[in-house]
């Protein structure tokens, strides 16, 4: 029989186990929020979730929630009503319920300086944690951080990764300027997500907040044409370069360059700025992520409203079609977007890839021309696409729109000293965010390439501690603080481990075509975001075994649920780390490992029910409360 492996608890073994805490980038509480849900302290739920992300109401409709995919409630093991295992349990709709508070408490509820007032002037609960804009303020308070004195920083791209460093550089003391080339603040946030998914109205509030920080925006300007690099240079004390990736990426095919063949964020920032854009009866949009939906999407909506406005049109003569190299278990696009794409009358072909655009005699566009793909991935999951030239098929249509990807648009740098890449990109400094040129920093797309909104943010932030080190001459650093609380009376909800994941409500599909910016989800009502808040584990709840008290009547073992515990002799397992002084401390010189025992805890499993306390007749077990809470501060300030 082979050993079984176990890890001993470490320092930080505890804090890991608030799973969806640690897989966001910007360490958001999402266990405090969801838990202040599921107990009915709506605001409270509000200002844990805005703390660490400006972005918060934004990315309650839109982020790709890196915290649902840890969430330990989609490892718990499920089982059928005759106690049979049929698979695991689905994930907490985590982002769905920050949308929940975010729309009762955010900045479409209150003005932007009170939505401020509130956050500045919240102290988290002994629950509640990672408020790290609540953390800069207290700081600086206290004398934990000494703000800078007003030097200017200008930011260029006023996408998500430069408004959240715009809006902690102003929390540092900064003088932000922000230089957005488009008409509207927020990158692609304002002009590559459609309004359907994303009201405009709501930017315009976040953005605003950001703003009544002391961030000044300067939108419709351009660096490089109404502003040159070199003058921001020379009036601000640092540069942020901020621009993202807005350029869509061509593929080099034959007819490729034309009329009727048009990059994906092209259309869909046309749309958003209500410029006008022609396309055709029959689209072929190519792409399988979800900027591709994006784009099919919305070119479907824009058919809908012609079709309702235009009498004389016919129902049916205009068609999408999205093709893909992926198949659709490989697409990269959300399940969620494929499924509605699909109610939506989106034709969609997979395991297709584009050979060449087919072109009349007079150069319209007449189709494209697809070869079958037999593999998108090699055995080490690199893309490395093999095709089958033998099938092939030509997809008719009059358009084409590209949605395979973005490239950043630098022609502004050209002289400067800021070092670029063979592919275009820019040479940076891993760590700090800076670039060869002195005091010009990076963050978002550029920092680390294509990611989730989410990633920008925290990449923005980021940027902004770099630049206060680097300007001031001080050092932050992240002070860490757990603490371990004995819960006496811990209980949860009646029944909570057999709730199932409730549905985020939609609208029906013929009312999301009415008009482009009818927005698909209407949210969860209240009843139901408690509902889906109850499911949460609360994973900083963990039972403690103590060893002294334990009588190895395996109890525990037998009242659990999900059989996360198990006795085992020592010598059945094999441990990860060395434990060779630990056993020399627990049983001298010469341990006999087989006529001693372990407790075993799969901490997928658990489901914090409490009913090994509960069932312990030695009160060897007690449930506690693990929280974290990290500050920023200056160690030469303390």
């Amino acid at each position: 029989m082979l050993p079984l492996k176990v890890k001993i608890p470490d320092e930080g073994y505890h804090g890991d186990l608030i799973s969806c805490q640690v897989a966001c980038p910007v360490h958001t509480d999402a266990r405090g929020y969801i838990r202040a849900i599921a107990e009915g302290r709506f605001e409270e739920a509000y200002l844990i979730a805005r703390g660490p992300n400006p972005f918060a109401s934004i990315c309650g409709r839109i982020c790709g929630a890196p915290c649902e995919i840890a969430c330990r409630r989609g490892k718990v093991p499920k089982v059928d009503d005759d106690g049979f295992f049929v698979g695991q349990d689905r994930p907490v709709s985590i982002r769905a319920l920050k949308r929940f508070v975010c729309d009762r408490f955010g900045p479409d509820s209150d003005p932007p300086d009170e939505v401020l007032e509130k956050v500045k002037n919240f102290v988290p609960p002994i629950a509640a944690d990672a408020d790290e804009m609540a953390a800069i303020l207290r700081s600086a308070v206290d004398g934990r951080l000494k703000l800078a004195d007003g030097q200017k920083v200008a930011v260029i791209g006023a996408g998500p990764a430069g408004l959240s460093a715009a809006h902690d550089l102003a929390l540092l003391g900064f003088r932000p300027t922000v230089f957005e080339t488009e008409p509207v603040a927020a990158g692609m946030l304002a002009v590559g997500v459609p309004a359907y998914r994303l009201p405009r109205g709501l930017i315009r509030q976040e953005v605003a907040v950001i703003e009544a920080l002391g961030v000044e925006i300067k939108c419709g300007v351009t660096v490089g044409g109404d502003i040159s690099f070199k003058k921001l240079r020379t009036d601000f004390d640092a540069v942020l370069i901020a621009v993202g990736a807005k350029s869509s990426r061509g593929l080099g095919l034959e007819g490729e360059n034309g009329p009727g063949v048009l990059g994906g964020v092209d259309l869909l920032r046309a749309v958003s700025l209500g410029e006008p854009i022609e396309v055709g009866d029959g689209v072929v949009v190519i792409g399988g992520g979800n900027v591709a939906y994006d784009v099919a999407r919305t070119v479907v909506r824009q058919i809908a409203l012609d079709t309702a406005r235009t009498a004389a049109r016919l129902a049916g003569t205009s068609h999408v079609t999205l093709v893909s190299l992926e198949s659709t278990e490989e697409m990269p696009a959300d399940t969620i977007e494929i499924v509605e794409g699909d109610e939506e009358g989106i034709e969609r072909r997979n395991g297709w890839g584009p050979q060449r655009i087919v072109r009349d005699s007079s150069g319209r566009v007449t189709g494209v021309e697809f070869r079958r793909c037999l593999r998108v991935f090699d055995d080490q999951r690199r893309f490395a696409p093999v095709y089958d030239d033998r099938q092939t098929i030509t997809v008719a249509c009059d358009t084409v729109l590209l949605a395979v990807g973005q490239t950043p648009v630098l022609s502004f740098l050209d002289g400067s000293d800021v070092e670029r890449l063979p592919n275009g990109w820019l040479k940076i400094d891993g760590e700090t965010q800076e670039t060869t040129g002195r005091n010009v920093f990076v963050a978002g797309d550029l920092a680390h390439g294509t990611r989730l909104l989410i990633d920008a943010v925290a990449s923005g932030k980021s940027a902004a501690r770099r630049i206060y080190e680097t300007l001031t001459g001080e050092r932050l650093e992240p002070y860490a603080l757990t603490k371990h609380i004995v819960l006496e009376r811990y209980a949860r909800e009646r029944g909570y481990e057999s709730v199932r994941r409730v549905p985020v409500p939609v609208i029906h599909p013929e009312e999301r075509l009415e008009h482009p910016e009818n927005v698909v989800e209407s949210g969860y009502t209240e009843a139901q975001a408690r509902c889906e808040a109850s499911r949460c584990l609360d994973c900083g709840v963990t039972p403690v075994f103590d060893g002294s008290r334990c009588v190895l009547c395996g109890g525990c073992v037998d009242v659990c649920p999900t059989s996360c515990l198990k006795i085992v002799s020592l010598d059945a397992i094999e441990f990860e780390s060395d434990v060779s002084q630990l056993f020399e401390r627990t049983f001298g010189d010469r341990p006999d490992l087989g006529e001693n025992s372990a407790i075993l805890k799969d901490e997928d499993r658990c489901i914090r029910c409490a009913l090994c306390e509960n069932r312990c007749p030695t009160d060897a077990i007690t449930m506690e409360r693990v929280t974290f809470s990290t500050v920023w501060r200056n160690p030469r300030a303390l």
